[in-house]
Formats: C-alpha cells, structure tokens, sequence
C-alpha cells in the first residue's frame, strides 16, 4: 500500500491542491478514483502511473476524462510515499519540459527542507 501526500512550498502554497481546486467535481471524482487504485494496488499499470525518462526520477499520474488528459507530477520518498507536485492539462504527446522541471525544483526543495 502506497501513501499520497502533496508537497507544499515554504510559503505554504500547495500547487497540487490550486489544480484541483480548477477542475470539475466529475473530473476530481476520477483523478480520486485513479489516485486511489494507485495507492491500493500492487502492480501499477502504466496507464495510470509512469516514471518520464529524462527526469530526475519524477513520475506522472495520467488520466483520462472525456476527450482531456490529465497529469499529475510526482517523486517517491521512502519507497512507497509518493508526493504529489503539481498537475497540468495536457494538450500534446510530449510532456513539457518545463512541466518536468517544475516538478524537479519542487522535489529538491521538499528534500532540503525535510532534513
């Protein structure tokens, strides 16, 4: 069983939580449902949860709500503590770089400030 926290800024601010806050009710009720079989199952099928290449080990929650995909940035902390960053529409194949970077600042600052 996996843990889900979202990471939060020295200020206090929570981008995961300002993304969520944007979206519908129905859209909220299917990134919890996904978000939900990713931390109860074992064996994560891609579909929902894929580690970017050319990331400093950042992952991306994907899901899918009518014709919108969804994706929701994340790091592992201590094996099965996974920490949410941010989220974004996505509105292209590839995700971008800027996305990814974003998440990398994010994950380096919850690790500095864990110590």
């Amino acid at each position: 069983m996996r843990e889900i926290i979202y990471y939060t800024t020295s200020d206090g601010k929570c981008p995961v939580e300002e993304f969520f806050d944007s979206l519908s009710d129905k859209v909220f009720q299917k990134i919890s449902w996904v978000l939900r079989l990713i931390s109860e199952i074992e064996a994560v099928p891609k579909t929902y949860l894929k580690k970017l290449a050319d990331s400093e080990n950042i992952w991306e929650c994907r899901i899918q709500y009518g014709s919108n995909i969804y994706r929701l940035f994340c790091f592992f902390d201590k094996g099965s503590l996974i920490v949410l960053t941010h989220g974004i529409i996505k509105k292209s194949q590839k995700t971008p770089s800027i996305e990814i970077k974003n998440a990398e600042a994010y994950k380096k600052d919850y690790f500095r400030r864990k110590k």
